[in-house]
């Protein structure tokens, strides 16, 4: 079969599953031998049934409805593709796993095309079991390399998340080829626009949990989780007690949209008892800039006890964007009464290549 690209829409009627219904549920294959089935019986079972029926691999994939509006698909093959609006592809059969999340303020005519938003996850079987995780938004075309790809209708979201959840903490996947497919799992729960998303992903941040997971899920929550992951990230800020997950739960929430996400990581700045998260919190406060970020980093470097963090901050107003972070650097290498914290000053001043950079060193140099 050629690998031009075949707009394949699923609108097949079957067993009670609407037209309307069907048409929300179409992906882009190309190479592919489509093969649409219904998981009236349950995905669980339906999975089952088709994985231990086949000795060959093939492709087992559904469509269910994502929260606002994301493009996830792979870039690197993107010149492989027929050239056509918005057609990022992925070849399934390959290794490279570069994915790309984009969302709704980088996304543009690209992302959640038509009138619905539909996240695909693609489960790839072999042998009876499922070997393979991959998830991309609907507009992204996918190339089966000539094997079938059997499509299910009527998958219920939550019962996704349930099945999806399984693969999490599946050893079997922790072999090299197979390891992605854990963070995968944690990916397509998080795009699932349904409430039991949230409580999984709160659920695998918990103790007991792998450190790996743990991170990853508290990733996932800040970055498409809205509202309700960013008050599971406020909780673990403040009540966490593993140092190194607090240090990711400050990525995590530079990751989100919430306007609260900010406070927050400027209190773990001021209050963390750790000094590592409270220098990873102003990092990526500089990150999010704006002058309440600013100010969070001035007070840092003024206030706190720690020589450390106050080396962390001085570096994090070195990222700080639209010139501010000369401007500030500058200040605190004339004011400051910490010899260390002015060095530092200097020492991110001499890396910028800013004209006002060098005018301040070439100054003091000259004294």
């Amino acid at each position: 079969m050629s690998r031009a690209l075949l707009v394949v829409r699923l609108t097949v009627l079957l067993g009670g599953v609407t037209a309307a219904a069907a048409s929300a549920q179409q992906a882009r294959l190309a190479n592919a031998k489509l093969e649409v089935r219904s998981a009236s019986e349950g995905l669980p079972k339906t999975v089952r049934a088709l994985a231990g029926g086949r000795a060959e691999p093939a492709w087992i994939g559904y469509a269910v409805p994502a929260p606002g509006r994301h493009q996830m698909c792979c870039y690197s093959s993107l010149d492989r593709f027929e050239r056509v609006p918005c057609a990022g592809g992925c070849f399934l059969e390959e290794e490279n796993r570069s994915s790309t999340f984009i969302n709704s303020s980088d996304a543009g005519n690209c992302a959640g095309h038509g009138p619905d938003r539909d996240l695909l996850v693609l489960l790839r079987i072999e042998g009876g079991r499922v070997h393979r995780i991959r998830v991309f938004s609907r507009d992204c075309a996918l190339d089966a390399g000539g094997l079938p790809v059997l499509w299910l209708t009527g998958v219920e979201p939550a019962e996704s998340v349930a099945f999806l959840s399984g693969f999490v903490n599946d050893g079997s996947l922790e072999k090299k080829k197979q390891k992605h497919s854990r963070e995968s799992a944690l990916a397509a729960i998080a795009f699932h626009d349904d409430p039991s998303a949230d409580a999984a992903l709160e659920g695998f941040t918990a103790p007991g949990q792998a450190p790996r997971v743990r991170e990853q899920a508290a990733f996932w929550l800040g970055n498409a989780r809205g509202k309700p992951g960013y008050q599971v990230l406020r909780r673990l800020a403040f009540e966490e007690p593993d140092e190194q997950l607090r240090r990711h739960v400050t990525f995590a929430l530079s990751q989100s949209g919430q306007p609260e996400a900010a406070e927050t990581l400027i209190a773990m700045a001021k209050k963390d008892k750790s000094p590592a998260v409270r220098g990873q919190a102003l990092f990526w406060l500089a990150q999010k800039a704006g002058e309440r970020a600013t100010e969070a980093i001035r007070d840092a470097i003024q206030d706190d006890p720690e020589t450390e963090v106050k080396r962390r901050a001085v570096f994090a107003l070195s990222q700080l964007s639209g010139g501010r972070g000369v401007t500030e650097l500058i200040r605190v290498a004339r004011t400051n009464r910490n010899p260390e914290v002015r060095k530092q000053a200097v020492f991110w001043l001499g890396q910028s290549k800013d004209p006002r950079a060098l005018e301040f060193i070439e100054e003091i140099l000259s004294e």
